[in-house]
């Protein structure tokens, strides 16, 4: 670390099964291994039931806790477009989210008791920058459906001010060892992505 850097919020969102714990997970070890001192924080909803998970990653010179509080993300990165308008309040708001394009029923639209809010992109691209990705529909093209999460990380790197060959470098030794090379495909084709 060259110079003084302000402590970067990254909050990730998505549903239980999406991969937000190892999206964070390799966002973390990107962080420490650029010398930062990191804070991961991971909230579990009903995550085995299609719930609300949520992680924080808070990575800057010295980070005291793990929590990021509303309006200071800089990052909202969401596999799926309600959690993103769920969790937009806590962008700030020159934040950047990147929402992957794919709806999920929560238990409560399933059972009929609410219904599942239209024009969720809109509504985003209307209150922050917003980047959305169709990591979904890409990752079932390269035959890898459970890799979209790479696709939509690939998307949010050119956020968070890291070297594209240290991410690869890291998931390298993150993810498992048979879906090293299918990882890596999908976070160039989230990196490419991005305009």
């Amino acid at each position: 670390m060259s110079e003084k850097m302000a402590t970067k919020n990254i909050m990730i969102v998505g549903v239980g099964g999406q991969g937000t714990l190892l999206t964070s997970r390799i966002l973390g070890k990107l962080a420490i291994r650029a010398g930062y001192d990191v804070k991961l924080s991971e909230v579990h909803g009903m995550a085995q039931r299609g719930g609300s998970v949520v992680t924080f990653v808070r990575y800057g010179e010295s980070v005291a806790e793990p929590i990021v509080e509303e309006g200071q993300a800089d990052v909202l990165i969401a596999f799926e477009r309600l959690e993103a308008l769920r969790y937009l309040h806590f962008l700030k708001k020159d934040g950047v989210v990147i929402v992957n394009d794919w709806r999920i029923d929560p238990i409560t639209v399933v059972t009929g008791a609410a219904s599942y809010p239209d024009g969720i992109l809109d509504t985003l691209k209307e209150q922050r920058d917003t980047i959305v990705v169709e990591a979904t529909k890409e990752a079932k093209k390269m035959g890898a459906p459970r890799a979209f999460n790479v696709i939509v990380l690939g998307a949010a790197a050119r956020h968070m001010g890291f070297e594209k060959e240290d991410w690869i470098s890291v998931i390298e030794t993150t993810v498992p060892p048979k879906t090293i090379e299918v990882n890596k495909k999908a976070f160039e084709a989230g990196y490419a992505l991005e305009s």
